[in-house]
């Protein structure tokens, strides 16, 4: 990240609404306990994922790779009361973080986690969903769309992380780099399929916002 990219993060950071206490002492514990912790949405897209969530006010959402769970706390903000967020994570030490920040939060109630293959998990879900987070094994990014699409209602949203890789999906690919090209893949399906509107957001690593017409 270049000086001026630091500086700009800084001061959006510093100009949005701060972290809640829960939030902040996840990240906290994140970084000293998990692997890879730069994996964590962070202050900006959790926000943004917040603000999505409160805009939609989805009564049902789906979250495809909860991590230790910081975007799952900040997408359960925008349920109404009776709404649900299914979270699938296939790693069960990072289930068991996750579980026990979620315990912790005031909307524990609606969020159901689940441990597993979201590819095997998804088609068990008996439901129609306002809003999918995708956010899991990068390689299966395409999977994980086309398992989705048919499940979100028209007018729906799917939102997808990491769709930037670093600047990698720019370069040609090594042809082992099994994650750059299926980003890569998963970002030209999307931009290529009719049934979507879609909006690249150079926000972090990339978040693409999908809108089902």
């Amino acid at each position: 990240m270049t000086h001026d990219l630091q500086l700009s993060a800084a001061y959006a950071e510093n100009h949005t609404s701060p972290e809640d206490a829960l939030l902040a002492e996840l990240v906290r514990y994140t970084h000293l306990h998990a692997m890879h912790p730069r994996m964590l949405s962070g202050h900006l897209q959790g926000k943004l994922l917040e603000q999505i969530s409160c805009m939609i006010r989805p009564l049902r959402a789906l979250e495809v790779g909860t991590f230790t769970g910081y975007a799952t706390l900040c997408l359960a903000k925008g349920l109404p009361g009776n709404g649900v967020l299914h979270t699938i994570e296939r790693n069960d030490e990072l289930s068991g973080i996750a579980a026990a920040f979620i315990a912790r939060s005031p909307h524990a109630s609606k969020i159901k986690m689940h441990t597993g293959d979201a590819l095997q998990i998804i088609p068990t879900l008996d439901e129609t969903f306002d809003l999918a987070y995708i956010d899991g094994d990068k390689r299966e990014y395409c999977a994980y769309y086309h398992a989705l699409i048919g499940k979100v209602r028209s007018g729906g949203f799917l939102l997808a992380d990491n769709v930037w890789w670093n600047g990698k999906v720019t370069e040609t690919p090594a042809p082992a780099d099994r994650h750059t090209q299926e980003i890569h893949a998963f970002n030209e399906l999307v931009q290529t399929d009719r049934r979507v509107e879609n909006l690249f957001l150079p926000l972090r690593d990339g978040l693409m916002i999908i809108r089902k017409r």
